[in-house]
């Protein structure tokens, strides 16, 4: 997944790449044999280079083809980054160390120009979207144009409890004051509807808002943590910002967060698909995370929820990013447990088959909306193959989305976007990239948790890495050879 700069892909002296909808051209200037000076000669004398031209013009251009040079050069760094543990680990430490609070200058990377300019140089541009509303207008208008079916937004404010020290991060201190009616009003709070209603705002109708609840700040995040309602000026700020969504046609993924926070955040978003989600499609998704071993579970109660109370279960399915800070006891042991869970999620719904639901069971299984959130490319190709056949085949399934981070799987998303055309009338893969906005220091622990992601991917992001590194040579070999 890759950030885009807002700048123009530099353009080679001989080879220039135009981008359209997610497909690159390749012009390059008339050599001899192109201006006919000799291409009747060669072609008798060497039939196998007309041959071998035809062939190579014929044959289908690799997927990050698609790539600006600028943002294919900033995505090589990062994955070599990314790819090499000598490299990622003392990054890791750096970022981890500059998301602790400090008051001095020095180490504030919104006061410190220096800083602040090598991090979004680098890892800011590589994973989000801007930190004005004019850069985020860029970065979407790039991600259409390159032929993705929207853009995954959130405003980067956020909580995360760390497990190991039972802290919170990134909470502030409660500023509640008593509003003229006798409620309490929160400053917090306000900050966070306010940030989120102007990401609203930047969407359009394929685009999707994603919620961070804890964002709200400690009077919502007290609430989460002891599964209470939230104060009545959250649920008002929730209720606005839904209906604006709905009248927008932008749909709502509530983002994964702490275990820490989840009961409560379970409870709240139910309520709000059980308000939202009634007219035959989901327009607010839950976040599940495949890592967790009670998810099945919390799956199979809410597809119960669902059945009873009519409404459409929104179910964005994730591996998970919180395995750094989360206890340790309530994740699947190994990797290849947490790949089982996530596949059996994703193909038990589009098999309209899942926790005592569907076929096999008295139980009706009850609307459904999913949507494939992975860096795994055999889970969404399988996934996207199997929802193919089925309505080819005229079985049963659920409309499916697919998702990748900004800055991260490329290859992933363009190989996705590379089938459309290629299968069931209207039923091409719809692929999004997931994207972050805000003020630097908002984002580092953002920026964290991808650099973590990517500590366990040394062997995952080899096979990025491969395709960047190729994808690199070709272009270099093309301003050289034509």
């Amino acid at each position: 997944m890759v950030i885009l700069s807002a700048g123009k892909p530099a353009i080679p002296r001989v080879v220039a790449f135009t981008q359209t909808r997610g497909i690159s051209t390749l012009n390059t200037k008339p050599n001899n044999l192109q201006r006919g000076r000799s291409s009747s000669t060669s072609s008798t004398v060497f039939p196998e280079i007309k041959s071998t031209q035809e062939t190579a013009a014929k044959a289908p251009l690799p997927p990050l083809s698609a790539l600006p040079t600028t943002v294919l050069l900033r995505s090589l760094l990062v994955a070599t980054i990314s790819s090499k543990p000598y490299l990622l680990l003392p990054s890791l430490s750096a970022l981890s160390f500059l998301c602790k609070p400090r008051k001095g200058p020095l180490l504030n990377v919104d006061r410190n120009p220096i800083l602040h300019a090598i991090l979004k140089s680098t890892f800011y541009k590589q994973f989000c979207a801007g930190e004005t509303h004019n850069e985020v207008r860029n970065t979407i208008q790039q991600l259409n144009n390159m032929g993705f079916q929207g853009t995954i937004m959130t405003y980067a404010k956020e909580t995360v409890f760390d497990h190991k020290t039972n802290t919170q991060v990134g909470l502030g201190i409660a500023d509640s004051t008593e509003g003229a009616t006798g409620e309490l009003f929160c400053q917090q709070i306000e900050a966070w509807r306010t940030g989120t209603m102007e990401t609203v705002e930047l969407l359009g109708e394929n685009d999707y808002l994603a919620m961070k609840l804890t964002g709200a700040g400690p009077t919502v995040t007290t609430a989460f943590t002891n599964n209470t309602p939230p104060p009545p000026q959250m649920l008002s700020a929730l209720h606005e910002i839904c209906t604006r969504c709905k009248e927008r046609g932008v749909r709502i993924l509530v983002d994964a967060e702490s275990h820490h926070f989840l009961a409560g955040m379970l409870s709240l978003t139910l309520d709000l698909m059980r308000q939202f989600n009634t007219d035959g499609y989901a327009s607010v998704y839950m976040t599940y995370q495949a890592y967790l071993k009670s998810t099945p579970a919390t799956l199979a109660k809410h597809l119960a929820a669902a059945s009873e109370d009519g409404f459409t279960l929104g179910l964005k399915l994730v591996r998970g990013a919180y395995i750094a800070s989360d206890e340790r006891s309530l994740i699947h042991d190994t990797k290849a447990d947490t790949d089982n869970a996530y596949n059996s999620i994703a193909q038990g719904a589009l098999k309209q088959e899942l926790g005592g639901f569907g076929i096999g069971s008295e139980k009706a299984f009850p609307s459904v909306n999913l949507f494939l959130a992975s860096h795994n490319r055999e889970s969404v190709l399988s996934a996207h193959t199997l929802h193919q056949q089925r309505l080819k085949d005229g079985l049963p399934t659920v409309p499916v989305g697919f998702a990748q981070l900004h800055g991260m799987s490329d290859e992933v998303s363009f190989s996705l976007l590379s089938m459309k055309g290629k299968g069931v009338e209207k039923s091409d893969p719809k692929v999004y990239k997931c994207s972050t906005w805000g003020g630097l220091g908002e984002c580092l622990a953002y920026l964290l948790r991808r650099a973590i992601e990517n500590r366990d991917a040394v062997g995952r992001t080899g096979d990025e890495f491969k395709a960047l590194k190729g994808e690199v040579g070709r272009r270099v070999r093309g301003v050289f050879f034509g």
